[in-house]
């Protein structure tokens, strides 16, 4: 584990997250917001120290699950199945004051992939609820052991017992709780290999992006956030950052576009953050007077278009601020009033932020042509890197690989390609290897191929990102037939629907049905190839719901992409600046 040094350039007023909650464990200004029920900052707190004296005494009852690990993580693990409620957050901050690990399970995962999920980050005991139980029954169906001590469901009486016999139980900082490095979180990302990879975050660096994150927030704001709490943009860039200031914290159980205005309304939101198409989504909702009379002051987020950021401005009258960044932490690129159309923005502060080529080296700057092509692409794209970001990223959890591979000496190596202009400006060229994020959900081609290869009739199947005409990917595949197979689009849709571990975001978006397989000279898919072809090349292609590519119903039926959705589609991905073809 990376010892993180938490002076992001300014006085650190707390060392801990623990610290911020103990400052708030006697403030009586309205703290969590969820559907009908409210908890004061003071009353928040004390269902936390209610749930650290559980979780006290669990990792007694469990201490043989773990004492065999190495010391710094020798402590209970705490996986969470569930959805935003508040039982998550009790949680994660009774986790703060009693010293121990939460681990945010995704539940977009599916079958032994969960499972993997599960056991791969020494997990002892998950707490969840009815639906959550339902999928780690459905991973052990699929032949996946969590290898968990112990399943607790927050609905049942044994649970409600536990709450009963520690009702009252005071605020105080376990010993652990004290030390800013003490592991506080595991969240999960996907890596190039398929193999998911757990960000370690510890409670000095909860508290640290608490501090640096909470954007111009006061104490009469309210951050209403529906992003999952399994994602650190939840953490970071919302619920850290109000029980920092004190602000009120309004959530959602789960992201809603229809919702999204009435709850803004509802809880009188001034803040809200955003990951992704999310802005799409909830700008496809009919246009309402309400949007322009709401309190909406600040609205940040990620991977928003530049057509839906000023969509969003003129319809609630409010800007959203974007910002280039992972879980990781390693890299940060904000955008600026003066960034130009399709670009990221500049370096965050204390960011030395350039693009390096596979040498190491620094890439040329890049040169445009009068149309505002990029003409050295050869060149000036590479890797985008933070020269001394690697004092940032405390690591994956057990995995010295994949974290060597992100720290270079004191380099952060992002995975992401991208090029700088004169100046100072980046922007983002899409993905290194074989990383996919569809509606700000990360994985890999590797576990999509190995479910597609399983379809009858398969003889070679390739899996990649395509650009998704507003932010992010979508996911295509390309599928070579065994000789005298033929391809039937209905029976496939209903193949990747009945797959118990094919995870929600993963079904493919099109299909590509090849004669041969473009091959390099070692025999291996020329990805790249496939790529460029992307569904624009003539062919036999698939388009998974249709209408849905240009904004209509998703019937998720695979249909072949005619003449006519192919410009529909082309002329939506101008309306938002992208190009449709993998670089």
């Amino acid at each position: 584990m990376t010892r993180v040094s938490f002076n992001p350039g300014h006085e650190m007023q707390h060392q801990t997250f623990g610290e911020i909650l103990l400052e708030r464990s006697a403030d009586d200004h309205p703290g969590l917001l969820f559907e009908d029920a409210a908890w004061t900052w003071r009353e928040f707190v004390a269902e936390s120290a209610v749930r650290a004296e559980i979780l006290t005494v669990l990792a007694a009852e469990h201490s043989a699950h773990f004492s065999d690990r190495p010391e710094r993580f020798r402590r209970l693990h705490v996986g969470v199945l569930l959805e935003n409620v508040p039982d998550y957050l009790f949680v994660l901050c009774g986790a703060a004051l009693a010293g121990v690990t939460v681990i945010g399970v995704n539940p977009t995962r599916r079958g032994s992939e969960l499972a993997s999920d599960i056991r791969g980050v020494d997990c002892d005991v998950i707490l969840t609820d009815t639906a959550g139980r339902a999928l780690l029954d459905a991973a052990q169906a699929d032949g996946g052991d969590p290898g968990v001590a112990a399943v607790y469901d927050i609905d049942s009486p044994d649970w409600q017992g536990l709450l009963d016999r520690h009702a009252g139980a005071s605020p105080a900082l376990a010993d652990d709780a004290r030390d800013p490095h003490t592991l506080l979180a595991l969240l999960f990302t996907s890596g190039s290999t398929g193999a998911p990879k757990a960000v370690m975050c510890s409670t000095g660096r909860m508290a640290m992006l608490g501090t640096i994150n909470y954007r111009g927030l006061v104490r009469e704001d309210v951050a209403y956030s529906a992003m999952p709490l399994f994602h650190g943009n939840a953490l970071f860039a919302a619920f850290a950052p109000a029980a920092y200031i004190g602000c009120s914290f309004a959530m959602r159980r789960k992201f809603s576009a229809s919702g999204f205005l009435p709850d803004v309304l509802r809880f009188d939101a001034t803040y809200v953050n955003y990951v992704g198409r999310s802005l799409s989504y909830i700008l496809a909702q009919p246009e309402r007077p309400e949007e322009s009379r709401t309190r909406l002051r600040i609205v940040f987020g990620t991977e928003a278009s530049t057509h839906d950021r000023a969509e969003f401005a003129r319809r609630f009258g409010v800007e959203p601020l974007e910002s280039y960044g992972s879980s990781e932490g390693g890299v940060v690129i904000s955008h600026t009033e003066d960034t130009p159309p399709g670009a990221l923005g500049v370096a965050g502060a204390h960011m030395q932020v350039t693009i390096l080529d596979d040498s190491g080296r620094e890439c040329p700057t890049a040169e445009f042509d009068a149309d505002g092509g990029l003409v050295n692409a050869g060149e000036a794209i590479g890797e985008i890197c933070n020269l001394t970001g690697a004092a940032m990223f405390e690591g994956y959890y057990r995995n010295p690989a994949a974290t060597a591979e992100r720290n270079i000496g004191e380099v952060y190596h992002s995975g992401d390609l991208g090029y700088q202009d004169a100046d100072g400006f980046f922007y983002f060229a899409g993905r290194s290897g074989d990383k996919i994020r569809v509606d700000s959900e990360n994985f890999s081609a590797g576990p999509v191929e190995r479910i597609l290869d399983r379809f009858p009739g398969v003889l070679v199947v390739a899996v990649y990102p395509v650009p998704d005409p507003r932010t992010g990917d979508q996911v295509m595949a390309a599928i070579q037939l065994e000789p005298g197979a033929t391809f039937d689009p209905v029976e496939f849709g209903q193949f990747c629907r009945s797959q118990p571990d094919m995870g929600t975001k993963w079904t493919p978006r099109f299909v590509r049905i090849m004669e041969t397989m473009p091959v390099t000279a070692t025999r291996k898919i020329a990805k790249p190839s496939l790529r460029r072809q992307s569904w624009i090349e003539p062919g036999q292609v698939y388009a998974r719901g249709g209408a849905a590519l240009v904004g209509g119903k998703d019937d998720d039926e695979f249909l072949p992409l005619t003449i006519e959705v192919r410009d529909e589609l082309l002329a939506n991905y101008r309306l938002h600046g992208r190009q449709p073809a993998g670089v």
